[in-house]
């Protein structure tokens, strides 16, 4: 089976639209993301990578410049507006630059929302925006109005100070949605560090309105907590993914997520999460699942979580090759 690297997978839809972005062409991204609809996760998930690759900027302001009402436009241009802060912060670029990029993406937003009262894409952004240095109460245009305490959540089992208001606005228009859980996991890692991101990645796949896509969260976190202890090869690295831990959240998802899903339907699951959920099966040794998830994978591959893994435990072959070989055996 070949090799090919790409987070778009078998979305042969959305790598058709990628490819007349690259050509200046915005028509088929706004049939796709019509056909769309009100699939929330797949939305989302279709949103990043068509903002992913940098040429599409200008095409997509373009597309925003000549239709100031078209919602998916709008979204998409806020998406890239809030990529630009978060990278410009990233860079280390100048306060007032980012605080002013932060301020544009925070009035696209603005303005997404009164095209699409209904979408939770609006405060996933805003989720996003949180992990700038600046009060989280700036990105939520609601705050002075809100009662109840902003930064708190009314669960006993979640006492994690956060922009728990964005979260719950994102939740109350699409109940578990995926792209606003793995925000607030951001939020955590960035502002509080991978033992609270963890925590709440726990949290949310246990609670009982939790998505199936959520039982995912913590193989994320736990791919954080091994980045921060492992990442530059320190000794246990391999120890750190055969416990009853990772087996027990990976078994989880993929008894209860990925199991599930017709086979017809696996074009549309998210690479990154396959590729997750793939890793921990191999490493924590459940081959007989992951041999599925590879099938499901097809001769796709995303960089994360195999090229952190490869590089922390300083092996001499680059990540593809150590990825075709673990498929390999796997698939035997």
């Amino acid at each position: 089976m070949n090799l090919i690297v790409s987070p778009v997978g078998a979305d042969s839809d959305l790598r058709a639209a990628l490819e007349d972005l690259k050509m200046g062409r915005y028509l088929a991204t706004r049939d796709l993301l019509m056909r769309t609809g009100v699939n929330w996760s797949l939305l989302a998930r279709r949103c990043q990578l068509l903002v992913s690759d940098p040429g599409a900027r200008g095409v997509i302001k373009m597309w925003r410049d000549e239709e100031p009402h078209s919602r998916h436009a709008s979204v998409l241009w806020a998406r890239i507006l809030t990529r630009g802060a978060l990278q410009l912060h990233r860079e280390g670029g100048a306060g007032d630059v980012v605080a002013r990029a932060a301020g544009m993406a925070r009035k696209e937003w603005i303005w997404a929302e009164s095209l699409w009262p209904e979408s939770p894409e609006p405060w996933n952004g805003r989720l996003q925006l949180t992990r700038l240095p600046y009060d989280p109460r700036f990105f939520d245009p609601l705050w002075r109005t809100r009662t109840e305490p902003w930064e708190r959540l009314e669960d006993v089992e979640m006492q994690l100070p956060g922009p728990w208001p964005l979260w719950a606005e994102a939740n109350r228009r699409h109940p578990g949605n995926r792209d606003a859980h793995h925000r607030m996991r951001e939020y955590f890692l960035h502002h509080r560090g991978t033992v609270p991101a963890l925590q709440y990645s726990q949290w949310s796949a246990s609670a009982s309105w939790s998505s199936p896509e959520l039982l995912m969260l913590p193989l994320y976190a736990l791919m954080d907590v091994y980045r921060e202890r492992h990442g530059h090869g320190q000794q246990g690295a391999l120890g750190f993914w055969q416990t009853d831990q990772t087996h027990h959240f990976a078994m989880r998802a993929f008894t209860q997520w990925f199991s599930p899903v017709p086979v017809a339907e696996y074009r549309w699951l998210s690479s990154w999460d396959l590729n997750h959920l793939a890793h921990a099966l191999v490493f924590c040794g459940a081959s007989g699942p992951a041999r599925q998830v590879f099938n499901a994978l097809g001769p796709y591959a995303t960089p994360q979580p195999w090229k952190d893994v490869n590089d922390s435990l300083g092996r001499s072959q680059n990540w593809e090759d150590e990825f075709v070989r673990i498929r390999r055996a796997v698939l035997r």
